[in-house]
């Protein structure tokens, strides 16, 4: 083979790059979203015989089981078998860090909803109707229904956890001012638009393939392996993309993918078990409700001296993955501010309602909530724009930069991203309209708020901080990409490709992106803790590098020139005064045997994290943003409406700026959702009321701000060596929607109550309550 002659090297530096990293390219499957093309799980094309299975769930939130009776189950119409507990071979539990979730109930039930038994029938209706007959006698306990009562009676799922910076007692009592409160944040169901399901089909010599909707394939390849007495390397798990999860995927689709290869096992049969809406909402865990007491102790400035926190937080029947996200909730409590002397006490309550898991955030929103409040409390009562004690307490840059956990805030751009966005907002004029309105308005309030976030990315559990992916070049010059990463409309597949479109210098439509496979990619992490694209981005990487230094190391050879020669650009290789086709170089490199095909490896530097002293260097590094949100209520009615938001986010030099844009805005409504309409219910026997759209409300057009202004930071890299300088931005942006919830309460204040007692989810109720309960005062 001979390429053909071209320009001399000398000259060619003026062809244009192909700029891949950096450009705002449309997610990957738009194009298959918007024509009902894109394939979920239950998209895939069914195999022959394959049952429907549905789950028998308690009806009681505390009791023992007496009796279970399934014989109405196996006479129903078209029931082929039933799945118990003791049909069980391996392990009966799925859960991801403690053993202490079993996959069906046996003696002892502790929620309404919880697994109990699975049925297989020959169509979902005949299964879901069968899942409903068996006889269960139960011996009813008594219930321990909120985390308060879980205090009171010392019911937890995990030890309680306490961690102390400085003298919080000695500030606070040499504190000139001094203010306390309980507030109450409550859960929110992840919603995704495409519920939990599983498909399990048998391969030769006893391997099972399941097919699951989850964030962690990894982690649902090692629990249905245990549930059914397998090794790993008999269980492959793919996920091509989920319809949504937010959280609510990365722990929980274990359940839904062990009971479906458990009754795959049982029957013979490939079998795929798909939740309804109510079933799910009612099985499955949501994020942490938190009542959280602060006692705080400031000057005349606003400047916080000490501070106080106790935190209680609904963990559900098991601890899952509360461990973890109090841990998170622990480290958010600054948010953006320093405190120098604090003490934080947190409470992991055990509770007969459904395990609480991830969602995006992690415990974080729920910290930064209850530091937020505390600021609004300062502002409050020394008379002072809440804006001016926010600036008062921010982390410095030389000094005043340590967190709790004895991290350096070292990349602090918090004070830049406000002055840009008071600007760019007009905030000091809307406030003093914002007045003047409500001094002329008796029944119409407007409130405006201004909030910052900071918050950490990284695991904070070290090892999970690695990812893996694999590469292939193929002899036509096209790619094949896959790594550990799973997607799930957050635009993570495009953003990868673009990495490695950006390393050969290839067009973007000459990458193909493959699902996530446990037998390709091996031992991934969950993608999850906003590092999907720092990870395997990073991964992707360096396996495409490999194969860029063999095809250099190859050219130059073989073209008799120095490496330092050869040059990838705009879809071809320049090799001194040779130019060939990427595809040339490519089926030359192949004739004459090199490898095109290559992993890589990626685990996150610098951090380190000594749990028993909750300390240490958890976070690579800080996302940085802050939110203007103007709203109007009616305190009649206890509406509300969001008149404008202005939103500045950091994240570094994006990857895809049309991707990240819509992560904020996203983050923004779902935040907004969290704190103002999405209300989770449970009756005194503690089942779930608000479990399908009917009685759980989350955010609709309707309720987007007709104003809503959205920037990324321009100009600002992230410090540390991310993948291309970025910074992720898949939860930082839910946190800026404390700005909505704040507003709101700035309606509410005035000059008889300016510290209106306002729980959130601030819905219409909410906030009449707190109108009333001023009224009282």
């Amino acid at each position: 083979m001979s390429s053909k002659r071209c320009t001399p090297m000398g000259v060619s530096s003026g062809v244009k790059r192909v700029k891949t990293v950096g450009a705002a390219l449309p997610h990957d499957s738009a194009h298959l979203h918007v024509t009902g093309r894109a394939s979920y799980t239950d998209d895939l094309p069914e195999p022959r015989n394959l049952l429907h299975v549905a789950v028998g769930m308690s009806t009681i939130a505390h009791a023992n089981v007496s009796g279970i009776d399934t014989s109405k189950v196996r006479a129903a119409s078209g029931v082929i078998d039933v799945c118990l507990a003791s049909d069980i071979p391996g392990v009966n539990n799925y859960g991801p860090i403690i053993k202490d979730d079993p996959i069906f109930a046996t003696d002892l039930v502790q929620y309404i909803g919880q697994p109990i038994f699975a049925v297989a029938a020959s169509t979902v209706d005949a299964a879901r109707k069968a899942a409903r007959l068996a006889d269960i006698e139960y011996e009813e306990l008594d219930a321990i229904l909120d985390p308060l009562t879980a205090v009171e009676k010392e019911s937890f799922v995990l030890p309680s956890e306490t961690l102390v910076r400085g003298d919080p007692d000695a500030a606070l009592a040499a504190a000139p001012h001094r203010t306390s409160r309980r507030v109450y944040v409550g859960g929110q169901d992840q919603f995704y638009l495409e519920g939990h399901i599983a498909m399990a089909i048998h391969e030769e010599d006893n391997r099972l393939l399941v097919y699951s909707s989850t964030q962690h394939p990894d982690e649902v390849q090692m629990l249905v392996a245990h549930a059914t007495g397998r090794s790993a390397n008999d269980v492959t798990v793919i996920c091509r993309r989920m319809g949504g999860a937010f959280g609510g995927k990365e722990s929980q689709a274990a359940l839904i993918a062990c009971i479906a290869a458990l009754a795959a096992d049982k029957t013979g049969c490939p079998c795929k078990l798909r939740l309804d809406r109510d079933d799910d909402m009612i099985m499955t865990g949501k994020r942490h409700d938190f009542v959280m007491d602060y006692d705080v102790g400031f000057d005349d400035t606003g400047l916080i001296l000490g501070i106080d926190f106790e935190l209680a937080s609904r963990c559900g029947m098991s601890a899952d993955l509360s461990g973890p996200v109090n841990d998170r909730a622990m480290f958010s409590v600054d948010n953006a501010y320093f405190l120098e002397n604090v003490r934080i006490l947190s409470h992991r309550c055990k509770t007969n309602t459904v395990s609480n898991t991830a969602f995006r955030g992690f415990g974080g929103p729920q910290g930064m909530f209850a530091i937020e409040y505390a600021i609004e409390d300062i502002a409050r009562m020394l008379g002072k724009d809440p804006l001016e004690i926010r600036r008062r307490n921010f982390y410095g840059k030389d000094d005043r930069n340590i967190t709790q956990y004895l991290q350096p805030v070292e990349d602090n751009v918090i004070d830049e991203i406000f002055d840009q966005l008071l600007a760019s907002s007009d905030y000091e004029a809307r406030r003093n309209a914002v007045g003047e309105f409500n001094a002329n308005s008796t029944i119409l309030k407007k409130g405006i708020a201004i909030t910052p976030v900071k918050f950490g990315i990284s695991f904070t559990n070290t090892l999970l901080n690695q990812a893996g992916a694999l590469v292939h070049v193929y002899k036509d010059g096209t790619v094949q990409l896959n790594h550990g990463g799973t997607e799930m409309g957050q635009g993570l597949y495009i953003k990868v490709a673009q990495v490695v479109a950006e390393v050969f210098q290839i067009d973007i439509d000459r990458i193909r992106i493959t699902a996530a496979d446990t037998s390709k990619v091996p031992n991934a992490s969950a993608t999850a803790a906003s590092s999907g694209a720092d990870m395997n981005g990073m991964a992707a990487r360096n396996a495409a590098a490999k194969i860029r230094t063999r095809l250099t190391e190859f050219a130059a050879q073989h073209f008799a020139v120095a490496e330092a020669e050869i040059e990838f650009v705009n879809n071809r290789i320049q090799c001194g005064n040779e130019d060939l086709s990427f595809t040339e170089l490519v089926q030359l490199a192949w004739a004459n045997r090199v490898q095109l095909s290559a992993t890589g490896f990626y685990k996150t530097p610098k951090i380190n994290y000594d749990r028993e002293t909750f300390s240490g260097r958890p976070f690579f590094y800080f996302a940085y943003g802050a939110a203007v949100t103007e709203v109007v209520v009616d305190i009649l009615t206890g509406e509300n409406r969001t008149l404008r938001v202005d939103i500045l986010h950091d994240c570094g030099d994006s990857l895809n700026p049309a991707i990240d844009l819509g992560q904020v805005e996203g983050g923004y409504i779902q935040g907004v959702g969290w704190l103002t309409s999405e209300e989770l219910c449970w009756n005194d026997r503690g089942a779930l009321s608000t479990h399908a759209p009917s009685t759980y409300k989350i955010p609709t057009c309707s309720d987007l701000a007709p104003d809503f202004r959205v920037q990324l930071m321009q100009s600002n890299p992230n410090p540390e060596d991310s993948i291309y300088r970025s910074k992720a931005v898949g939860e930082p942006p839910l946190m800026l929607a404390l700005s909505a919830f704040h507003a709101i309460r700035d309606a509410l204040a005035t000059d008889a109550c300016p510290m209106p007692d306002l729980r959130a989810p601030a819905t219409p109720e909410s906030v009449l309550n707190a109108i009333r309960a001023a009224a009282d005062e």
